[in-house]
């Protein structure tokens, strides 16, 4: 099975460029591709492991693969795929922006593996447009665009009821120089993207064959898109209760990453180890099985929580999430370390304190886990009360260093799911 026949089996492909044309250059060739990403936060999130993995699969095939930071576009904003214009930051901020991203995806994308020259290269496009003078700018690429052509394309029509500023107008042409100058430096002659940045891709491919037309090389430039992930539900793939799914672990703990996969819809967890992993399709087709014949043992998705809790952490972060997991579900909490606390409990309400000992009725009271001294005895004498997992009848019970863990931490559970976290550092 061929690189594209494969990506067309797992869904991956939304449209291409005269896909056979496509196949015969990947076919006969070591292809160099590349795929843009821009810096609009210190971190990658889950949204962008389609096409991180596009790279991989790439690369896997023999191919070369680029990773394109946008340290020059993410100055100005791509209005694809957008209702509105975006906030512009500071050149100080998209080059902060610009090194996290590049540390991140060289990990993800393994950028020091070296296999027969298909190693991953992150490069920024600032190296030629942060340099670049705006005359240069308007004779070298603009004229090569018609006002009309750049009006036709989705990511600016769309824009057009609303408004859109001339420097997002613009973006298109940049994103297009990115091709031609890949093209040049690094002969690329494919680009992937989103589905969104099809008008993009197709004109930075109109832009190499209308600057090199007097020349004498024949110009073989292609396109691919992945189509857009949505949810079984219709809530846009990549969003949690709390905001969205980070691949910076300070962002999203590996505990929360992990419990992001486990919970996916059994509609959607087959298509998602079709897109996010390298499975085969024989132990696909076995995971398909099990999701519908024995739904509840969640067999694929906890493999959807291993495959990707792996390749974006590590095998160290999988066996700590899983650990805490284990631990939660069973109410076994006295084997957390304290670094596991943090991650389970980051986001459940805490009480710091530093006293020595406290009796169980103040605590509940002080931590705001029981609204009065009287409601506190009753929820500890109907057995509502659990500290560190196990259940706690005794009234006159006094919370002392016995009860935390690493000197640090104790766990308290009032009912079946409200958990409170207490720090005594």
């Amino acid at each position: 099975m061929n690189i594209l026949q494969d990506l067309e089996t797992r869904g991956l492909i939304q449209a291409t460029t005269d896909r056979e044309a496509l196949q015969a250059h990947l076919a006969n060739n070591q292809v160099t591709l590349y795929c843009g990403f821009d810096p609009t936060a210190d971190s990658l999130h889950i949204g962008h492991l389609v096409p991180l993995m596009m790279l991989k699969r790439f690369q896997e095939a023999g191919h070369k693969p680029i990773a394109l930071v946008g340290g020059g576009t993410g100055m100005i904003g791509d209005p694809s795929g957008r209702s509105t214009e975006r906030s512009l930051n500071t050149s100080e901020v998209v080059a902060g922006y610009s090194e996290a991203l590049r540390r991140q995806i060289s990990k993800i994308v393994d950028a020091e593996n070296n296999n027969e020259g298909t190693s991953v290269v992150v490069r920024n496009n600032n190296e030629w447009l942060g340099s670049m003078s705006f005359i240069d700018f308007l004779r070298d690429t603009g004229k090569h665009f018609s006002i009309n052509y750049m009006l036709a394309k989705e990511s600016v029509s769309a824009r057009i009821e609303n408004g859109i500023s001339f420097t997002e107008f613009s973006y298109m042409l940049l994103q297009s120089l990115d091709f031609l100058k890949l093209y040049e430096q690094e002969h690329c002659t494919l680009q992937i993207g989103g589905s969104d940045q099809w008008g993009n891709i197709t004109a930075g491919m109109e832009l190499i064959r209308r600057s090199r037309e007097n020349q004498e090389e024949e110009i073989k430039v292609y396109g691919l898109t992945v189509p857009l992930i949505t949810k079984a539900d219709g809530t846009k793939f990549g969003k949690s209760a709390g905001g969205a799914i980070w691949l910076d672990s300070e962002k999203t703990t590996p505990y929360e990453f992990y419990q992001f996969w486990i919970n996916t819809d059994d509609r959607d967890v087959i298509k998602f180890l079709n897109y996010f992993t390298f499975l085969s399709p024989e132990e696909l087709a076995e995971l398909e099985k099990e999701v519908e014949s024995h739904p509840e043992n969640r067999a694929a998705q906890k493999r959807l929580a291993e495959e990707m809790t792996k390749l974006v952490h590590s095998e160290e972060a999988l066996v700590q999430a899983e650990k805490i997991s284990d631990a939660l579900f069973s109410g076994d909490l006295k084997r957390l370390s304290a670094s596991d606390i943090k991650q389970g409990f980051k986001d459940v309400p805490t009480f710091n304190t530093n006293k020595e000992e406290v009796t169980l009725v103040d605590l509940l009271v002080n931590a705001n886990i029981s609204s009065s001294k009287r409601q506190a005895r009753e929820d500890i004498q109907n057995g509502a009360v659990y500290i560190n997992g196990e259940r706690q009848q005794e009234v006159s019970y006094v919370v002392t260093a016995a009860d935390r863990m690493e000197d640090t931490f104790t766990i308290i559970r009032r009912g079946k799911k409200k958990y409170f976290l207490i720090d005594f550092s």
